[in-house]
């Protein structure tokens, strides 16, 4: 910790170089939160699988200034999803990579730069950016508001409906070991709808790359936003993501998680349902082998009655991987007639691997539809016996049932060319022959 602070007093000057004053003014509040408070500590309470301080303990090297970015991500990496019409934006090492493709969407909605938001939505941008990030007194938050740069941001106005998904590519790329904070800012107004695809990769496998990510997501009454995360990195990555979510009246969001290749993840999403008849659908899903870790932690609010979140997280885990699911429903007080599910199941493939689970419900209201639980097995032996039966070769019936046990996580992804493509990743990673998007443009080559 001791080195990050140093750092941000020799350097500030060469932080601050290139971004808007107004991203910059953000710093020294979340500095002195981030000295005062720190990392998350390991075997705390929402930490106990983690050690956060260990990870970033390393010295990593900082990315400034736009340095790193030495490939053209439209040629390396194509992240076509066939039957998928969308945006295709992409970040490298954090910044937003300017393009053209901006131009085919509504004209009053923004999808760029988070620099350059600042700079032409300054009053947008002081009510949204870092506003649920600072009210949660979060460390993890509190360092990436401190040294980030740049992110993307989406922006769409009351009632402009964006009809085309919006592909983004988060891009990690350099030869030495480097540390990446990274900021996206969702703001959809009332009666907004949006679709977002977010891809994460590694373009380089060897150098070690720790990532932070703050996700802030505002609806507004009314208003629509699907939001699915795909993470396939290397075995070097270090992912620490933040999401935050505050929904108003009416409001719906979907989000799917899912990791099919990294090396060390941690998710956090704490949402609040703060407007009534607010709607949360939160889904993920990890296939993880070797020594891979997938760590997802939620928390989610209903602060208001009358409101719905349903959660279903998955886990597919082999040889020595670590699978960590720690969950929360709160039910405020008055917020009567509540409706909140909870669901975690996890396939374990061998011996040597391990599966934290931990649901959590704490309801203060009395008319409520709550529920939680947890599964934690193998395959079912009578259902491989039942398809070998039938002629079957057992490694193909071992991938029909992991199959069909990822499937409703899958199902609950509303942009269906998306679907099909997922499916055929998900049959990929099982066979042990996933492609990178970057290998599938050799292939086309």
């Amino acid at each position: 910790m001791e080195q990050y602070i140093d750092f941000f007093n020799s350097y500030r000057e060469k932080i601050d170089e290139g971004c808007s004053p107004l991203l910059n003014s953000f710093r020294e509040k979340a500095f002195e939160t981030f000295r005062q408070i720190g990392f998350p500590a390991y075997k705390s309470e929402d930490y106990q699988h983690i050690n956060i301080p260990g990870l970033l303990k390393e010295d990593f090297g900082f990315y400034l200034n736009h340095s790193g970015i030495n490939i053209n991500p439209h040629r390396v990496f194509h992240c076509d999803v066939p039957n998928l019409n969308s945006h295709k934006h992409f970040v490298v090492n954090g910044h937003f990579v300017d393009d053209e493709t901006k131009k085919d969407l509504p004209p009053t909605v923004f999808s760029g730069s988070l620099n350059a938001f600042a700079e032409q939505y300054p009053e947008l941008f002081s009510k949204y950016y870092n506003q649920l990030a600072s009210a949660k007194n979060d460390g993890m938050a509190a360092f990436n508001t401190t040294f980030v740069q740049g992110g993307y941001v989406l922006y769409v106005p009351e009632n402009v409906v964006i009809e085309k998904a919006i592909q983004l590519t988060n891009i990690s790329s350099g030869n030495n070991n480097s540390l990446i904070n990274r900021r996206m800012l969702f703001i959809l107004e009332s009666g907004a709808q949006a679709k977002l695809l977010v891809c994460d990769h590694a373009y380089d496998e060897n150098p070690a790359t720790a990532n932070t990510q703050v996700v802030e997501i505002f609806t507004g009454e009314n208003a629509e936003l699907d939001v699915c995360e795909l993470e396939e990195s290397s075995p070097n990555t270090i992912r620490l993501t933040s999401n935050f979510v505050r929904q108003a009246a009416s409001s719906h969001v979907r989000i799917n998680s899912i990791t099919l290749s990294n090396g060390i993840t941690r998710n956090n999403y704490i949402i609040d349902l703060a407007g009534e008849h607010a709607k949360t659908h939160l889904y993920g899903m990890a296939i993880a082998d070797n020594r891979q870790k997938v760590d997802n932690y939620t928390l989610i609010n209903h602060l208001v009655p009358n409101c719905h979140c349903n959660e279903l997280f998955k886990y597919v885990l082999d040889d020595e991987a670590t699978g960590v699911f720690s969950g929360r429903i709160i039910v405020a007080k008055d917020a009567q007639k509540t409706e909140a599910y909870q669901s975690n199941r996890n396939l374990l493939g061998s011996r040597d691997c391990h599966m934290f689970s931990k649901p959590q419900l704490e309801i203060y209201a009395d008319d409520v539809k709550c529920s939680h639980g947890m599964t934690t097995g193998q395959l079912d032996e009578n259902a491989l016996f039942y398809i070998c039966s039938r002629g079957i070769p057992k490694e193909e019936a071992v991938l029909l049932l992991k199959f069909a046990f990822t499937n409703d996580v899958i199902q609950g992804i509303r942009m269906e060319g998306l679907r099909d493509r997922l499916k055929l990743l998900i049959e990929k990673r099982f066979r042990g022959e996933l492609v990178t998007c970057r290998e599938c443009e050799k292939s086309e080559e």
